[in-house]
């Protein structure tokens, strides 16, 4: 099981989800549950140098673990759909991290690379496409070569 760390994310600045140094809000707090929420993403992104929160029915998810795996890198995958209750609250924290993804559009694949929020299978294929992909999976110590 996963130790959360004692500090409230507050907010997103720069694709890096930061925390104001606090600690847990008490439970009575209606902000409290979203905090720890947050909290849980922040330290599952953080656990490894790249990230994916995927669903296993998700073909664009697919593409996107298919990419990184032929690349030679071995993404932590976190497969939401299969994590009941917990996973719904995760999608709707990543919901709210990316830019435009509150038109009820598909929210995953959410790729993180060395903690930071790298985006969906849009930002990861122009990233790929442009040739910044490598390089930052080289910075974050995903890929030695």
């Amino acid at each position: 099981m996963m130790r959360m760390q004692q500090q409230q994310v507050v907010a997103v600045e720069g694709g890096v989800v930061v925390s104001n140094g606090g600690g847990m809000e008490s439970p009575d707090d209606s902000s409290s549950s979203s905090a720890i929420v947050y909290e849980r993403v922040a330290a599952m992104a953080s656990g490894s140098a790249v990230v994916v929160f995927s669903a296993s029915g998700c073909c664009m998810c697919h593409v996107v673990k298919r990419l990184l795996l032929g690349l030679g890198v071995g993404p932590a995958v976190y497969e939401l759909d299969q994590l009941g209750g917990a996973g719904r609250e995760i999608q709707a924290a990543l919901a709210q991290l990316l830019p435009g993804s509150s038109n009820g559009g598909a929210v995953v694949p959410v790729v993180f690379v060395g903690g930071r929020l790298l985006g969906g299978v849009d930002k990861v294929m122009a990233c790929h496409i442009n040739g910044s992909l490598v390089p930052l999976l080289k910075d974050a110590g995903a890929l030695w070569l």
